[in-house]
């Protein structure tokens, strides 16, 4: 975790200049994203919260997004993850949010991913959402790549909102 540590520090430090705050909703990182971010002293400051949406029944009751909402979206696209990035940054009233969903492994999603899928978004001042295929089924190496590909998007998309 060091390495995602400094990512997450650089990302903090860039929130907390700006005065802007974060939130998170996350899917196959299970947590990972969170977790970085508040292991830095002084999250508070950026970070306003967070959840690990896994499944529709998550997003329902966390999210509060309706069934209609989801009409010609599917789970694990960047318009799955745009749609939460959105939502969580809109119900917590932050600057930035930062969405994961995908398939971490050891085999693909119900939807038809393989393991080592995610698409990452970023709702903000700019707005990004990217898909990341590792081609690996390990699920914790799975993890650490979409957390870092999570907080590098959210790098880049605070460099050109600056």
């Amino acid at each position: 975790m060091p390495e995602l540590q400094d990512t997450a520090a650089s990302v903090g430090a860039a929130l907390k200049e700006r005065q802007e705050t974060l939130s998170v909703s996350e899917s196959s990182c299970g947590g990972l994203l969170s977790a970085c971010l508040v292991s830095i002293p002084g999250a508070s400051a950026y970070y306003v919260g967070g959840s690990v949406v896994y499944t529709r029944t998550a997003q329902r009751g966390l999210l509060h997004v309706p069934d209609e909402a989801m009409a010609d979206i599917r789970a694990s696209t960047e318009a799955y993850a745009l749609l939460n990035a959105r939502t969580i940054r809109e119900a917590l009233g932050t600057t930035w949010a930062l969405s994961e969903t995908g398939a971490s492994g050891p085999t693909g999603n119900r939807y038809g991913d393989s393991a080592g899928h995610a698409c990452i978004a970023v709702s903000g001042p700019v707005e990004k959402a990217i898909t990341v295929e590792t081609g690996d089924s390990d699920r914790e190496a799975n993890m650490w790549v979409f957390a870092r590909a999570a907080f590098n998007l959210l790098e880049q998309c605070l460099t050109e909102a600056a």
